[in-house]
């Protein structure tokens, strides 16, 4: 039987005649918000805002009770009825391939973050958050936005919506009043439209997204991260694999902060080789796996996503990895393992340079675990790494990194 996963607006869960299945077997349908549904419901705003109750003082405090309903509670979704935890859990991983250990990881990252970020001061304004669909970690600027607008507007991702679904179903549940939030899916194209109709905007998405918006005064757009190491000659070839490791195959490589380019300023070869080797030992589909990776719903997408990374290689480039990479379970579950490429340098340049910081892998972003590994030093290294968000060196305390998420 099909389900209809509402929208919310207006201060009520509601249906819609347009909407679009969510990957996986379950046979759930989201309901879509035409644009000018979208701009009638601003329009009404306007009206209503100067008559409504303040806004909730001690918004820090509901937005905790809310967490711990979002991890643990059953909660009343409109249309689907009530979740539990699990039930939330299980949901995640028939529709998005979200494993129960990554899901358990990214609840307590919502929650740290949270608690580690100054409160802001409160304002006027009708805030819009886009989502993106490869991790629910981004439901923090939702968080954010909550704790310092007037209202919050979100567009989750049509691949991943129950996550920013049961936030909302928790934030009612706590008491937030229900005219100051509202969760608008919508087609790709009505993101422009959604970002004129609001104060300010926070839109998560890859380069091609970037590439769509239009510039506004209130707009942080969340594009690539293009993450990369900077292994010093002197750190030897065990070390840096286990430092490197988790920076590259944790949360399934999904995340912008993730590393896609490794610099290395010796040899690149036994690096690249050891690397590869240990990421190849990454099995999916046994239990316990320290570094799970998310399972791909869409018919095809797999396949899609690991082509990206052969379609850029050039002469000379090598795939080191050996696994197949797409892999299907005996459960039926389809994976891409992960990826490590050894690039061409080209040859040695004077003064110390080498390394092509134009190659189109050196930052490739793709939903699974992947990198590059590039012999660079002097400008080539700083050109490659001036083109990153986040910036990873084996400091001892920790990998300093440059820039947010």
């Amino acid at each position: 039987m099909t389900r209809l996963l509402h929208a919310f607006r207006r201060g009520h869960w509601h249906p819609s005649l347009d909407t679009a299945p969510l990957p996986g077997p379950t046979g759930t349908h989201l309901a879509l918000v035409p644009e000018i549904v979208a701009a009638a419901d601003r329009r009404r705003w306007d009206t209503v805002a100067p008559g409504l109750p303040p806004a909730p003082t001690g918004r820090r405090r509901l937005l905790l009770r809310a967490l711990d309903l979002f991890e643990h509670g059953t909660l009343d979704i409109g249309g689907l009825g009530p979740q539990s935890g699990e039930d939330f859990r299980d949901a995640l991983w028939e529709t998005a391939g979200i494993p129960g250990p990554l899901a358990e990881r990214w609840c307590g990252m919502l929650r740290s973050t949270l608690t580690a970020r100054p409160e802001p001061s409160p304002d006027t304004a009708l805030a819009l958050v886009s989502l993106p669909g490869n991790t629910f970690t981004c439901l923090e600027a939702v968080l954010e936005q909550l704790e310092r607008s007037a209202a919050v507007w979100v567009r989750p991702s049509r691949r991943e919506p129950l996550s920013a679904a049961r936030l909302f179903a928790a934030l009612l549940a706590v008491g937030w009043p229900p005219e100051r939030i509202s969760l608008y899916p919508t087609e790709q194209g009505a993101l422009c439209g959604l970002i004129r109709l609001t104060d300010r905007h926070v839109v998560f998405g890859g380069s091609s997204l970037a590439a769509s918006v239009r510039a506004s005064a209130g707009l942080t757009l969340h594009g690539p991260g293009r993450g990369c190491a900077l292994v010093p000659e002197d750190l030897g070839t065990e070390a840096a694999v286990d430092w490197l490791l988790p920076l590259i195959a944790a949360d399934s490589g999904r995340f912008c902060s993730n590393v896609r380019t490794v610099v290395t300023a010796g040899p690149p070869e036994p690096l690249a080789r050891a690397l590869a080797a240990r990421l190849d030992a990454m099995c999916p589909e046994l239990p316990g796996e320290a570094w799970p990776l998310t399972a791909f719903r869409e018919p095809g997408a797999a396949a899609r996503a690991a082509r990206s990374v052969p379609d850029l290689m050039r002469p000379g480039d090598r795939l080191l990895t050996r696994r197949p990479p797409v892999v299907e379970t005996a459960e039926g579950d389809t994976y891409v393992t992960a990826h490590l490429v050894l690039v061409d340098g080209g040859p040695h340049e004077p003064h110390g340079r080498h390394g092509p910081p134009d190659h189109p892998l050196l930052g490739h972003e793709v939903p699974f675990p992947f990198a590059a590994v590039v012999r660079a030093t002097g400008p080539a290294a700083e050109a490659i790494a001036a083109r990153s968000l986040f910036v990873y060196r084996p400091l001892p305390a920790a990998a300093a990194r440059r820039g947010t998420p």
